[in-house]
């Protein structure tokens, strides 16, 4: 019964305000920014007031404030609010009916901020209450948007007065107001922000009302409204924007508020409006009353501290210019450039500048300057790459640059037209980004473009165009990218291929906005296999991009389990199978997805090699830190060639529930390979292509391979926009190099080197503005923005001389007999500067938390090189120069509060106060350690113990506090270095990210150079002279022979020789030693290598093998133990020759003393031994490093390295030596020591263990014998595409695993080869070849429209195989005659001992080899054409590879497509591919005796398909004899058939295959008289 009471009495319920009264309220506003813990540091604004509300005419109420006051951090800032008294003493209108804020009235001059706190106010009253409901849910506008409200209303009896609760859901909004900035490329993640969002929100109204008259009076409302952000999950921590608001009716006064006469203006509705707050940036606070003054006193600052090195405010005060430039006008900004256009450092800091502000301001100047010519190429395009990124995007700024892209200057330069072409993709894209509905007519002006340039063919257009809607990423240009990909018409189809591969890459961005509508198309694509299988590639990237659902993966897998090319399946499942260990949440759905399909698919796919195309992608993601990052690569190889057709590499970065792609390059080498290799194009010779297109005729429907164009092209994108691309070709490359104007640059930097150079350089850039801005419950704006900006800078001198002097005219020959120096001092310095920031900003007051990080660089140096050449000196010289101490990179955390009418009162807080520090030291902080730089950041110390004097002090005794030194000293270069650690940081109140993020962090490092170090020097002596500079003189004293150490036996044996004169005697015993234990040594290795040689393979000698069982010439061995003679004649091989070089390390120092290191090389050509030696220079060292090698043979290489005191402390035998292991070519290498360091020892234990064990179990054989001091690694080459690897050591005894290996595969020239009736191809498939008799087949030939060479094959009538090689302009016959090999050049016979034989102007030799005779053309791309008796083989050069048909196939490495027939068609039939590139007879005249020819057979017998008797025909064709002719001898060949209804049968070759049936296939003929 109460509810319906309570219904009944709040049918009444409605705020109303009589007529012709006042109505008093205290109103009262805090805003507090930080984290909620007391005692930490938090940044607040409040305002306090008297409002007043006064009934008028039309529904409609005056509502002025009185005694407004201003809170600046609780201190009443009596400045400002003197400054605003003006326009909050003004009354405003607004409608009001029903509890409902309407329209909103208010004189012209008061500002949107003043406005917005009125709104604040008036959001309060907004109340929605119904008539028959107490706890009700709807979205309610208010001054943060429409957002989900949920009203309860309960009655007090008892006080009379009804309660009514208000809660707003800020997170649930229908219509936000928020402004994002610089968010136009990221990605939300909408599965990141399910389970923790980062950004939260909510509201809570709190109201007292009494019933009077028709209505109620609200009494008391409070607000208190929470919005909190963690850049992590919310578990670690969130700072907040806490909103309090108070209103309390006061008195009813019966007297009017009598408006003011001026003219009011409908000024919006409640909903916030943005103002000022855009153009300020909430890093610092600036007072603007003459913005071009302000502008030069910037730039003067900036020119005049950042010459020598860039000052540590440098970044600070870029910002304040950029921000005076966003205020200032558009003529001041020009009348200041002309004022110092003229002055290059001012003229680069207002052009880096000017990209920055973000507005089409900068689009306007870089216009109207661009076309009056006062930029130059490189400034121009600098700036309007810069600007197409930074400028906001509205429609203002899309005509501008539309304006540009049509200008004829911009057409006719080709890179300020991509810039600016693609430059406006990007604006579209950034546009509608922001919009719910993009209009269309933003891209006709692109799609008209797109039009015209398809249908004149102007393919760099085309792609040009393509690439800008892929840019804009808008769906309306799906149909023009469709209309140029090969699946839609014959016109599409004739393209280029690389433009059908930009027009799927163009749907990339589209993918990610549209998902549904590329799926389609992507699949399509994907599922056409007639397509080329690197556009189906790219198809499947593209349809990765939209994260499809798990049908449409399974769909794919369905695909690719028939998928044929092994191409495309490697791709597609590596892409799969990369994806399945996705641990990024915007990847969850997809990963699941394709961990399903990969279940469905063959483990074989997994085991394809790197020859195959791969597609990987990795990535990490930490979910309580909402932080991550990946890296994608796609990698679409072309078997046939060694550089892959298409490289792209992404990474990519996760932070705060948002994603993006940072960065992307892509490269496309097609015809890049061909290009590059082969030798200069063959001369188009119009008998040879008549003669070959003549034979080729025969072909039933030859086509050719498209012709790949010498061409690369590279992309690069910055967060998914493409800004620059490419086209490289030889030509260019050879113009660059080669070009009088790379000569003639080149003689004019050295002649500036000469007369001497001194320039800066600077380069200030804004690279992060990431801001987002939302309104408060009490209508003031709060902001989360990042800012990162940095100044990098320069300086160069740079002097060089030449004794003598250059001519003036100078060759580069000149240089070779100069003595030239060139001295150079360059201090190169960096500063940075990060923000974040989290609070209140507006253009008048700042109240934020922020982070701030610093970093600042200087790292000079001063070198002098010199170079002799003639002399064959080099040396080079490091000066001392004046370094600053310390170099720093400082994060801190502060609360700052300032006003624009006070700042000199700005109050910066450490986030954790004083009081904390206290207990754990004695320090305190004072007004020096919290100040910036820049004059906007001081304050003093009064204020801060003011403002830390009324917080709360929490209660701990311990802060959480690291601080580390770490230091390095070098006496040889005379440096000390220092890194010196420090936090103080938040952890001891929560251990968890966000407080241990609080606090100040620093890492400092400090270097020093030592004053007795005057230099560093580096001399480099080649020749002769080199004996003249050796410092210290070496002397290696004889080594003793250990008796019982093998390793040192065969140390002595090629190492340590008998000396000369006294120590004859030593020399002979040692020799005896030797060998003596020589034979023991060789009956340990022979019988080691049986034992171990069945464990590995019983047909392969064992790897660890001596040379000797790998190689048997009695040559090699006679050789080697020569040289082994001759090494035992000296140790030291200074003692005989010169040495080779000299190389001088040292320090001069003051006291003169010796230091630095000395590296000498001797050279002993007669026994090809070589020495190296460094030695310490100081004169108590005597540590020494020794490298002494030996070439023992042709196939045996030994070198001993030795160091340590006189190089005896530690020693290493390194051997390496190739041979055979069974049949196949090997390497081994030896490692062998005496002593080693035990530093090194531990870590080559440690190494070991971090070896999974699961990685060794697969690999370990069996056990061998094998030293305790020894490690070997065999390499075996097994086969042209795998590597075999034996790897021994004393602790694993054998380890042997295989490697697939791409790039030397594909270096060596395709083979086919015919021996014993098997036809071996290209790609190594072997079939039977069932020839028909006198007939030609097409062997191999160059399947492009070039037509380079073409190779025939035929049996004669006795069964003998007989070549013909089509080449340049001659015809060249190969075939046995009695027991040799004849040769026949265009029919004349050329006797075996006139070879070889030279084709008179081209590169094409004959010359006999073993029992037969090759052709060489390697230029024409023939490498080789072998021909014996019983075998033949055919080689092609590798650019050919893919570019070749005919009986031996592609050499595309498509091994599952090997059976193509000369019109394209794949059969399955190994017969009848070989058949289909017979030449066939035309008659029975034909003097080849050829009687076959290719037709399309009936079946005989009758089918019935669908219900409906028909014919069937073969559509591949089928050998047989002419008319008139009867075979002699068959083969059954299965071919497929097409069924037609009886009598029809047009194009049968084109018709799909029904079913396959086998039928015969005529291989000899008999004909009668009446053969035709």
């Amino acid at each position: 019964m109460r509810v319906v009471v309570l219904a009944l009495t709040l049918a009444l319920v409605a705020p109303d305000f009589a007529a012709s009264k006042t109505y008093v309220y205290r109103y009262e506003a805090l805003l507090m920014s930080g984290l909620p813990e007391e005692g930490l540091a938090r940044a607040g604004v409040k305002v306090s007031s008297k409002v007043l509300i006064s009934y008028s005419a039309h529904n409609t109420l005056l509502y002025p404030a009185f005694n407004t006051v201003v809170f600046d951090h609780f201190i009443p800032a009596t400045r400002l609010t003197s400054a605003l008294a003006s326009q909050l003493m003004t009354p405003i209108k607004f409608e009001y009916a029903n509890g409902i804020v309407g329209k909103m009235f208010a004189p012209e001059g008061m500002t949107p901020m003043v406005l917005n706190i009125y709104r604040g106010i008036l959001n309060v009253l907004q109340l929605n209450i119904k008539k028959t409901h107490n706890v009700y849910e709807l979205q309610e506008a208010g001054a943060q948007g429409v957002c989900k409200t949920l009203y309860a209303i309960t009655e007090d009896d008892k006080a009379d007065r009804l309660l009514l609760t208000k809660t707003k859901d800020l997170n649930h909004c229908q219509e936000r107001v928020i402004k994002d900035i610089g968010l136009a490329y990221t990605e939300k993640c909408a599965k990141c922000q399910q389970d923790a969002k980062n950004l939260r929100g909510a509201a809570a109204y709190n109201y007292i009302m009494k019933q009077v008259g028709t209505g109620v009076l609200i009494l008391e409302a409070a607000v208190n409204e929470l919005i909190q952000f963690s850049p992590f999950s919310e578990m670690n921590g969130a700072t907040q924007v806490e909103t309090k608001q108070s209103l309390v009716f006061l008195e009813i006064q019966k007297v009017p508020i009598l408006p003011i006469e001026t003219e009011y203006h409908h000024r919006g509705s409640l909903q916030y409006e943005f103002g000022s707050e855009i153009l300020q940036t909430p890093i610092q606070l600036i007072k603007i009353n003459n913005a071009p003054a302000q502008i030069v006193e910037i730039l003067n600052h900036l020119v005049t501290y950042n010459v020598e090195k860039v000052h540590e405010d440098a970044p600070l005060k870029f910002v304040e210019l950029i921000q005076l430039l966003r205020v200032a006008h558009f003529e001041d900004i020009e009348m200041i450039w002309n004022q110092n256009k003229a002055k290059p450092a001012f003229r680069h800091w207002i052009l880096d500048a000017i990209p920055a502000i973000g507005t089409s301001v900068t689009l306007r100047f870089i216009k109207e300057k661009l076309l009056v010519n006062e930029l130059t190429l490189a400034e121009a395009t600098q700036a309007l790459v810069a600007s197409m990124h930074m400028v906001t995007a509205d429609p203002e700024a899309i005509k501008i640059v539309e304006a540009l892209a049509l200008n004829q200057r911009i057409v006719e330069n080709p890179i300020l037209r991509e810039i600016v072409l693609l430059g406006y993709g990007t604006m579209v894209a950034k546009y509608c980004a922001e919009k719910v509905t993009c209009p269309a007519e933003l891209l006709k002006p692109i799609h008209n473009l797109m039009t015209e340039a398809v249908v004149k063919r102007e393919t760099e257009d085309i792609i040009l165009l393509l690439k800008v809607l892929g840019n804009a990423g808008h769906h309306i240009s799906l149909k023009p990218i469709t209309k140029v990909l090969p699946i839609y018409g014959t016109a599409a189809a004739s393209l280029p291929m690389r433009v059908h591969a930009h027009a799927i890459l163009a749907m990339r961005n589209i993918a990610k906005r549209e998902p549904k509508l590329i799926q389609e198309m992507a699949i399509q694509l994907y599922m056409d296999k007639a397509l080329h299988p690197e556009l189906r590639m790219l198809a499947c990237i593209v349809l990765f991009e939209t994260r499809p659902p798990i049908g449409l993966v399974t769909t794919l897998a369905n695909i690719l389990k028939t998928e044929e090319n092994l191409q495309v399946a490697s791709f597609t499942y590596s892409h799969m199978k990369s994806l399945t260990r996705s641990t990024a949440p915007i990847h969850a759905s997809v990963a699941a997805a394709c961990n399903v399909a990969v279940k469905i698919l063959s483990p074989k796919l997994d085991r394809l090699s790197y020859r195959y195309s791969k597609a990987i992608h990795m990535d990490i993601y930490n979910n309580p830190l909402m932080f991550g990052a990946a890296a994608s690569a796609f990698y679409i190889n072309d078997a046939a060639t060694i550089l892959p057709r298409s490289i792209v590499a992404k990474a990519s970065a996760y932070l705060a529930g948002a994603a993006a792609d940072i960065l992307e390059v892509g490269v496309r080498t097609e015809g890049l390979q061909e290009a590059l290799l082969k030798n200069p194009a063959v001369n188009e010779n119009v008998d040879r292509i008549t003669k070959m297109r003549r034979v080729l005729k025969a072909l039933s429907e030859w086509r050719s391979l498209p012709t790949s164009e010498p061409l690369a092209s590279a992309y690069i994108k910055f967060f998914g926009q493409e800004i620059a691309f490419a086209n490289i070709d030889k030509d260019m490359i050879e113009h660059l190099f080669t070009g009088p104007s790379a000569q003639a640059y080149g003689r004019e930097a050295l002649k500036t080197l000469l007369s001497g150079a001194s320039f800066h350089y600077t380069k200030p850039v804004l690279l992060t503005e990431v801001r987002r801005i939302l309104p408060t419950a009490a209508g003031v704006p709060m902001e989360l923005s990042l800012y990162t900006t940095a100044v990098a800078g320069a300086s160069v001198e740079i002097k060089a001389t030449t004794v003598p002097a250059l001519p003036e005219n100078f060759h580069v020959a000149h240089l070779l007999k100069t003595d030239m120096k060139v001295e150079t001092e360059i201090r190169p310095s960096v500063a940075m500067n990060t923000f974040a920031v989290m609070g209140v900003n507006t253009a008048l007051l700042q109240a934020a938390v922020l982070a701030r990080g610093k970093v600042n660089s200087v790292l000079p140096a001063k070198v002098v090189a010199r170079l002799d050449i003639t002399e064959g000196n080099f040396k080079i010289e490091a000066l001392p120069v004046s370094a600053p101490e310390h170099l720093a990179n400082v994060v801190e955390t502060l609360a700052i509060s300032r006003n624009i009418e006070n700042l000199e009162a700005a109050r910066i807080t450490p986030i954790i106060p004083a009081k904390i520090y206290e207990p754990i030291s004695r320090e305190t902080l004072t007004s020096k350690m919290i100040s910036s730089a820049a004059a906007s950041w001081s304050k003093s110390s009064e204020i801060y113990s003011d403002v830390t004097s009324n917080m709360k002090p929490i209660i701990k005794t311990k802060l959480t506090h690291f601080l580390k030194k770490y230091c390095a000293k070098s006496t040889t270069v005379g440096f000390k270095s220092c890194v010196k650690v420090s936090s103080e940081n938040a952890a001891f109140i929560r251990n968890i990210a966000l407080y241990k993020l609080l606090g100040k962090h620093s890492v400092t490092v400090s270097m020093k150079q030592g004053e007795i170090i005057e230099k560093l020097e580096m001399e480099v002596q080649v020749g002769p002279k080199a004996a003249e500079k050796i410092i210290k003189q070496i002397n290696l004293s004889e080594e003793e022979v250990i008796e019982g150490k093998p390793v040192l036996f065969k140390l002595k044996r090629i190492l340590v020789p008998g000396l000369k004169n006294g120590t004859r005697s030593s020399s002979s015993s040692s020799s005896s030693r030797y060998s003596s234990s020589r034979s023991s040594l060789r009956s340990r290795s022979s019988s080691a290598s049986s034992s171990s040689s069945s464990r590995v393979n019983s047909k392969i000698i064992d790897a660890a093998a001596p040379a000797s069982r790998l190689h048997s010439s009695s040559s090699s061995r006679s050789s080697s133990s020569s040289r082994l003679s001759s090494s035992r004649s000296n140790k030291f091989l200074g003692n005989d020759v010169a040495p080779t070089f000299a190389i001088i390390f040292r320090a001069v120092r003051a006291d003169h003393k010796m230091q630095g290191y000395q590296i000498t090389a001797y050279l002993d050509k007669p026994t090809a031994r070589v020495q190296f030696i460094i030695a310490a220079l100081a004169e108590a060292d005597n540590w020494k490093f020794c490298a002494d090698g030996a070439l023992l043979s042709k196939h045996k290489v030994t070198a001993k390295f030795a160091w340590g005191a006189e190089c005896k402390q530690y020693s290493t035998l390194i051997t390496a030596e190739t041979g055979l292991v069974g049949p196949s070519p090997a390497a081994r290498l030896r490692f062998a020591w005496e002593n080693l360091p035990s530093a090194l020892k531990y870590y080559a234990k440690i190494a070991y263990e971090y070896l999974p064990a699961s990685f060794l179990a697969g690999m370990i054989e069996g056990k061998d014998t094998n030293s305790e001091k020894q490690l070997s690694l065999t390499v075996v080459a097994t086969s042209d595409r795998t590597l075999d690897f034996i790897f021994k050591s004393p602790r694993v005894c054998m380890i042997r695993f295989c490697f697939h290996y791409l790039f030397l595969y594909s270096s060596f020239s395709a083979e086919c080869s015919f021996v014993k009736d098997t036809l071996t191809t290209f790609n190594n498939r072997r079939y039977q070849n069932q020839m028909p008799l006198s007939c030609y087949q097409v062997l191999a030939q160059d399947c492009t429209q070039e037509l380079k060479f073409m190779v025939l094959l035929k049996k004669d009538l006795i069964e003998q195989n007989h070549i013909n090689v089509k080449i340049e302009n001659i015809d060249i016959d190969l075939y046995p005659k009695n027991t040799e090999v004849t040769v026949k050049v265009n029919g004349m016979e050329i006797p075996i001992n006139n070879l070889p034989y030279q084709h008179p102007t081209a590169k094409i030799q004959i010359r006999p080899k073993g029992e037969g005779i090759s052709v060489y053309a390697p230029s024409h791309g023939l490498h080789e054409v072998y021909f014996d008796r019983n075998s033949w083989k055919v080689k092609v050069v590798d650019w050919m590879k893919g570019q070749t048909c005919g009986l031996c196939g592609r050499a595309d490495g498509e091994v599952r497509q090997e059976y193509h027939t000369p019109n394209g068609r794949l059969t399955k039939n190994a017969v009848s591919y070989a058949h289909s590139w017979v030449l066939p007879a035309e008659s029975c005249r034909d003097t080849s005796e050829c009687r076959v020819r290719q037709e399309s057979v009936l079946l005989e017998k009758q089918m019935t398909i669908h219900g409906q008797e028909s014919k069937c025909y073969s559509v591949e064709p089928v050998l047989r004899c002419l008319s008139g002719c009867f075979p002699v001898k068959t083969t059954p060949v299965t071919v497929g058939f097409h069924c037609l209804p009886v009598g029809d049968l047009p194009g049968i070759y084109d018709k799909s295959v029904d079913l396959r049936e086998t039928t015969e296939a005529h291989l000899a003929c008999s004909c009668t008289a009446q053969c035709a």
